[in-house]
C-alpha cells in the first residue's frame, strides 16, 4: 500500500516536473526570440537596418515585413519575397502572441515558434518577424523524459527498500514488546517487557508499560496476602463456632445451652465486625481504583457530602461504646473500668462524610479502651487549618519501630495486642484509609505523661472555610 501510495507520487512529480521544464524552456526560447527582435526593431527605428539582417545562433529566420506583405529584409537563408506569416497570424504576432509555424513553408524540418515586435516610424509601421526552432527544446525534454522513466523505477525501489528497512528498524522494539506481552502470564513471577535502548517514543511506552505491570503485579500480591489474610481470620471463629456446636449436640445432657449460646453469639459478632471491615476495606479499594493514578495520594477519594462537626461525632461515639468495643468495652487491660474523658472543643466542623468520620472516630476510641488501664481521653480541638481528634491510653503502647507496621492490614504488633484481646488487625488500617481520604493525616506517638507508658493517637482532618475563619 505504502509503496503503490509512493509510486503515485513520484509519478505525479514527475509529470509536474516535465510540465514545468517544458513551459520553463519554452518560456526561455520566447524571450530570447522576443529580445532578439526588439534589436533589430531599433535598428528598424534608427534607419540603420543592414542587409542581411543579422541573426543569433538557434534563430531560423529574421524577416522585416510591411502592412502590405512585403518583405522589406530578411536574415541570410530568409526568403525575400513570400513572409512568413499571412495577415491573420501576422497580426497576432504584432500584438506579441507566439505563433506555431511549420518550417516545411520555409525548408526546415523542424516545428518553428514566431514571435513578431512593431517597428518603424508611424507612415510607415513594419513588423520584425523572428522564427526560432524548437528542437533544441525538444532534445532536451526527451533526455529529461528519459531520465525520467529510467530512473523513476530505481527511485522507486530504492525508497520503497529504505522505507522497509526503517520501517522494520522503528518497529521492531514493538514486535520485541509484544513477544513479551504474549510470554508473560498470571502464573506468577516477576516478569518485564524489554526496554529499547534509544530513547524515543518506545522507549517511555515500554516503561510506562512496566510500570503498570509494576502496578498490577503489587496490586495482585496485595490482593492474594488480602484473600489469605481474610481466610485465616475468619477460619479461627468457625472452628471456634464449630466446637462449640458439635461439644453440645454430642453430649445434650452435659451441655448448658445458655452458656454455649453466649459463646457462639460472640464469635457471631467478632465475624460480624471483621466481614464488616472487609467490606469497608474493599470498598475504599474500589474508590481509589475508580478515581485513577492520578488520585495516588488518596486525597479526595471519598465523596465528601457536607459539613460535619467532629465534636458531635466523638459525643455519639461515646455515648453508644459498647457498640464499637466490644464485650470488653469499658473494662480495659487493667482490672478496673476505664473511665474515659472528652476534652476540648464545644464544636469542631470539618468537610467530610459522617459515617466514614464516625467509623474513625469509633475504631480509634475502641482500640484505645481495648489497651487502657485506667483512663482514656479523647480531646477534639483546631489545631494548623483544620481540627485535631487527639486519643490517649495508658496501655501498654506500641514499639516506636512498630508504629508504622499497625497501619498494614491484619497486622499486631505482640501478643499484648493479639486476637484473644484484640480484634483483627483492620481497624488502624481502615481509619488510615479513610483519613488520607479526606485529606487529613494520622500519627502515632508516646503520650505526654512522665512513666511515658500508652499510646497518643492524633487525627488530623482539614477544617470547613467557616472553620478557618474565612467567609
Amino acid at each position: 500500500m505504502s509503496t503503490g501510495l509512493l509510486a503515485l507520487g513520484l509519478g505525479l512529480g514527475a509529470l509536474l516536473l516535465v510540465g514545468a521544464l517544458d513551459r520553463t524552456l519554452l518560456r526561455a526560447v520566447d524571450d530570447s526570440a522576443r529580445q532578439q527582435a526588439r534589436d533589430v526593431a531599433a535598428l528598424v527605428d534608427a534607419g540603420r537596418l543592414p542587409d542581411p539582417v543579422p541573426a543569433s545562433g538557434g534563430t531560423a529566420v529574421v524577416q522585416v515585413v510591411d502592412t502590405h506583405g512585403r518583405v522589406r529584409a530578411a536574415s541570410p537563408g530568409g526568403d525575400r519575397l513570400v513572409p512568413l506569416l499571412e495577415p491573420g497570424p501576422l497580426a497576432r504576432a504584432r500584438r506579441g502572441r507566439p505563433v506555431g509555424l511549420d518550417g516545411a513553408r520555409i525548408g526546415i524540418v523542424d516545428r518553428l515558434r514566431v514571435l513578431g515586435v512593431p517597428a518603424g516610424p508611424a507612415r510607415d509601421p513594419q513588423t520584425v518577424l523572428v522564427a526560432v526552432s524548437l528542437v533544441d527544446l525538444r532534445r532536451s525534454l526527451r533526455v529529461v523524459e528519459l531520465a525520467v522513466v529510467l530512473g523513476l523505477p530505481v527511485l522507486l525501489a530504492g525508497l520503497a527498500g529504505l522505507s522497509w528497512v526503517t520501517a522494520g528498524s522503528a518497529l521492531r522494539p514493538v514486535a520485541a514488546l509484544r513477544i513479551g506481552a504474549e510470554e508473560i502470564s498470571g502464573t506468577g513471577g516477576s516478569r518485564r517487557l524489554p526496554v529499547p535502548v534509544a530513547a524515543d517514543e518506545v522507549h517511555r511506552l515500554a516503561v510506562t508499560l512496566n510500570r503498570m505491570l509494576e502496578r498490577l503485579e503489587a496490586a495482585g500480591v496485595r490482593q492474594r496476602g488480602f484473600v489469605a489474610d481474610a481466610a485465616h481470620e475468619l477460619r479461627s471463629p468457625l472452628a471456634s463456632l464449630r466446637t462449640q456446636l458439635e461439644v453440645a449436640l454430642r453430649h445434650p445432657a452435659d451441655a448448658e445451652w445458655p452458656t454455649t449460646a453466649a459463646g457462639v453469639l460472640v464469635e457471631a459478632e467478632r465475624m460480624s465486625r471483621l466481614v464488616d471491615d472487609l467490606l469497608v476495606l474493599a470498598r475504599l479499594d474500589d474508590a481509589v481504583a475508580a478515581a485513577g493514578p492520578a488520585l495516588g495520594e488518596l486525597v479526595g477519594v471519598v465523596d465528601l457530602v457536607g459539613v460535619v462537626d467532629l465534636v458531635g461525632v466523638v459525643d455519639a461515639v461515646l455515648a453508644g461504646i459498647g457498640d464499637f468495643a466490644g464485650a470488653g468495652a469499658g473494662t480495659g487491660a487493667g482490672t478496673g473500668p476505664v473511665r474515659v474523658e472528652r476534652t476540648g472543643a464545644a464544636r469542631a466542623p470539618v468537610r467530610g462524610d459522617a459515617d466514614a468520620l464516625r467509623r474513625v472516630v469509633a475504631n480509634v476510641v475502641d482500640n484505645a479502651l481495648r489497651y487502657a488501664r485506667r483512663q482514656v481521653t479523647v480531646d477534639v480541638a483546631p489545631a494548623a487549618g483544620g481540627v485535631r481528634l487527639v486519643v490517649v491510653d495508658d496501655g501498654p503502647g506500641i514499639p516506636a519501630d512498630q508504629r508504622q507496621r499497625v497501619f498494614e492490614r491484619f497486622a499486631r504488633v505482640d501478643e499484648a495486642r493479639g486476637r484473644d484481646t484484640g480484634g483483627a488487625g483492620l481497624g488502624l488500617s481502615i481509619v488510615r484509609e479513610i483519613v488520607l481520604r479526606h485529606g487529613g493525616s494520622i500519627e502515632l506517638s508516646d503520650p505526654d505523661t512522665r512513666g511515658g507508658a500508652g499510646l497518643r493517637v492524633t487525627v488530623w482532618l482539614p477544617a470547613t472555610r467557616t472553620a478557618r475563619g474565612r467567609p
